[in-house]
């Protein structure tokens, strides 16, 4: 579903730019260590040295997802998890369950890989590429159940104004309608993604995100964004709240689900 949540990145000034280099303590809808709906090029996770693994396997860190979509009278929920090896490659799932009010639960699954490809540095951002392959249990007239996305994203942290700023954006390559939740489409279209957040205070991050909507010969996704703001109440522990619009859902011409508010809980251990 197009509307997708929120979310930002860190914990305080000091923490945040030591989480953002370590890992990514968020995991978006589809279980990707990312931001909402978005992927970072961040691998997610936290290196544990005391692990009789060390460095090469990160702790697991798990998201839980809530989103409220009213006016299409659509109850969504996600849960994920992402872990890192060798600090490069990072290993994801996400389950969605969607409950609309006059059709039956649609259950997505979503098993990702990302590959670190440039380390971030004093003025090159981190870069990296990945994919996701997808199941649903809704296809929709000529589609699928089953199909993938592959991406290239940048991630760049800017410590040099009065806030820290996190930029990052890229291109995705998507089979899917309505993130595949509807069916997957048996042509592929490239769109484009990003997202901006600040820390106005040291434990409090507000963003920004975009993601284009799919667009098919035979069906149109409506572009997504949201607004959020997250709480980073420990080094653990991150609370998110968020307002989504996911497009009108009255209209002819595209695919939308209107709007709503959306809820996350996400632990890195």
């Amino acid at each position: 579903m197009k509307k997708l949540i929120v979310v930002s990145l860190v914990v305080s000034l000091g923490v945040f730019t030591n989480m953002v280099s370590a890992g990514v303590p968020l995991n978006n809808l589809e279980g990707v260590g990312g931001i909402a709906f978005n992927p970072l090029a961040y691998p997610a996770g936290v290196s544990d040295p005391n692990s009789i693994f060390g460095e090469n396997i990160s702790k697991p860190q798990v998201g839980l997802w809530s989103v409220n979509l009213h006016a299409a009278q659509i109850d969504w929920k996600a849960v994920g998890i992402a872990q890192t090896y060798f600090k490069r490659v990072e290993l994801s799932y996400g389950h969605e369950s969607l409950d609309f009010a006059s059709s039956p639960t649609i259950n997505k699954d979503n098993f990702g890989a990302k590959v670190l490809l440039l380390n971030e540095d004093n003025v090159l951002p981190a870069i990296s590429i990945g994919g996701v392959f997808k199941t649903t249990t809704q296809e929709l007239l000529d589609s699928s159940n089953a199909g993938s996305d592959y991406y290239l994203v940048g991630t760049k942290l800017i410590k040099q104004l009065p806030l820290p700023v996190l930029l990052s954006g890229g291109v995705i390559s998507t089979q899917g309608q309505v993130l595949g939740v509807l069916g997957f489409n048996d042509h592929r279209t490239n769109l484009y993604f990003w997202n901006i957040d600040v820390l106005p205070l040291s434990n409090v991050a507000i963003g920004y995100e975009f993601r284009q909507g799919a667009h098919y010969d035979n069906w149109k996704d409506s572009d997504y964004y949201n607004t959020h703001i997250a709480w980073f109440v420990n080094p653990n522990l991150t609370l998110v709240a968020a307002y989504v619009n996911a497009g009108n859902q009255e209209s002819h011409k595209v695919f939308g689900l209107g709007d709503g508010l959306v809820l996350s809980a996400q632990y890195q251990f």
